[in-house]
């Protein structure tokens, strides 16, 4: 891989994706919002350069650059919280704005598509989280989520495009989102406030972005046309151990409640991603512990 273009930069993945191409020597087209207050966050590097397009002009985008790409990645998603991921009409035009991408990846030559998927595509699962276990999404964002792997696959080999989908667990890391559980545990920490949890049952699975970032870089170099590959730990334990690691590290004197939130009707009790295809096709492992990420976000 010489060159690569990405969409959705700016968190954690994205921005840790970017370094990891600029130390594997790619250069890097980012294509992001002209007007994002979060354009601060891509990495500054004499390969990486921004092409300014909103989602919803990736239709007409051309390629101006007189450059051929070799890999499209594509994380670019509106409505990832909150009550927005039940915004049909939203998660619908999420759809759409990735298969334009798929149109984008065409015009710049990408022999590649790979896209992010995500967990909520399964639903509520028990056991490890494989390409082949049925899925049963339960909100709008993992109903557009599986509808735009399977849209965007059949797109790509229309176009000639080989194409890998990946269903992303909960990754942490430097850029994150305020609203995710361990930045908002982090702040609340720092700021001497007492943060509310469910009991913390849950058995979690929790990747380190910037192993991430290693893995879609090599799915970038080794990923198998067709294949949809599980991205996380493999690992689990507790939630509640997980933010005792963050009180441990963050501030061990801050008061934490556990069991002052009640569970959603619909929470997600066993999150595990069976990750034998991606080591067996990448040579990937995770490298960074849970306890080694959380200082690097806290720096």
């Amino acid at each position: 891989m010489k060159r690569a273009i990405i969409t959705g930069a700016t968190g954690a993945i994205g921005t840790a994706l970017v370094n990891e191409l600029i130390k594997n020597k790619v250069e890097v087209l980012v294509i992001c919002r002209g007007n994002s207050n979060r354009n601060i966050n891509i990495p500054d590097s004499p390969l990486v350069s921004k092409l300014y397009c909103d989602l919803k002009d990736l239709s007409s985008l051309k390629n101006n650059t007189g450059k051929e790409y070799d890999v499209f990645y594509h994380f670019a998603w509106m409505g990832t919280s909150g009550v927005a991921r039940n915004d049909m009409y939203l998660q619908n035009q999420n759809v759409q704005y990735s298969l334009d991408a798929v149109g984008v990846a065409k015009r710049f030559k990408c022999r590649k598509f790979i896209g992010a998927g995500s967990q909520a595509e399964y639903g509520r699962v028990e056991g490890k989280l494989k390409a082949k276990t049925p899925t049963f999404p339960e909100n709008g964002y993992g109903y557009a989520k599986l509808c735009a792997g399977q849209m965007t696959r059949d797109y790509s080999h229309q176009l000639g495009i080989e194409h890998v989908w990946t269903r992303i667990l909960s990754i942490y890391g430097p850029n994150d989102g305020q609203q995710s559980m361990v930045m908002s545990t982090i702040n609340k920490m720092i700021n001497g406030e007492i943060p509310q949890f469910t009991k913390g049952e849950q058995m979690w699975d929790y990747l380190y972005s910037g192993d991430a970032a290693r893995a879609f870089f090599l799915l970038g170099e080794r990923g198998v046309d067709g294949k949809t590959y599980v991205v996380g730990s493999g690992k689990v334990k507790p939630l509640a151990e997980y933010i005792k690691d963050i009180q441990r590290i963050v501030n061990p004197k801050c008061e934490i409640q556990l069991g002052a939130i009640p569970y959603d009707d619909k929470q997600v009790m066993y999150l595990c991603a069976d990750t034998v295809e991606l080591e067996k096709d990448t040579g990937w492992k995770p490298s960074i512990s849970f306890e080694e990420g959380i200082k690097n976000v806290i720096k």
